[in-house]
């Protein structure tokens, strides 16, 4: 149950994250859940194997590598689906801060704890 309610989180963070953003476009809720779940299976996946072979380099930036292959994730999935759209890096960079702020708020308003 505690999934479900993360995608429905995540979703609703996402088309937040599209309607603040400028250059970013979601044609509707389905849109947005969909694109979620992949961005988090793109991190997931393709992401933990970037972030392992990057390890040194993301010490060294404090972190700032692993924010660019989320950002990579966003632009990959923006690739990949029709109801997605990102105008580039610097919007895709702007909607993963977005979208983490909008998600850690929802997550405080509804009292979701992370465990």
């Amino acid at each position: 149950m505690k999934l479900i309610i993360e995608i429905l989180i995540m979703g609703l963070a996402m088309l937040l994250g599209a309607y603040i953003v400028p250059g970013v476009q979601v044609d509707g809720y389905g849109s947005a859940i969909i694109a979620a779940v992949l961005i988090a299976v793109a991190n997931a996946t393709i992401g933990l194997i970037l972030r392992i072979f990057t390890f040194p380099l993301n010490v060294l930036t404090l972190g700032l590598i692993s924010f660019i292959i989320t950002v990579l994730m966003i632009l990959l999935v923006d690739h990949f689906m029709a109801g997605f759209n990102t105008t580039g890096f610097l919007a895709a960079a702007i909607l993963a801060i977005a979208i983490a702020v909008i998600k850690m708020l929802l997550n405080s308003i509804l009292g979701i704890e992370k465990k």
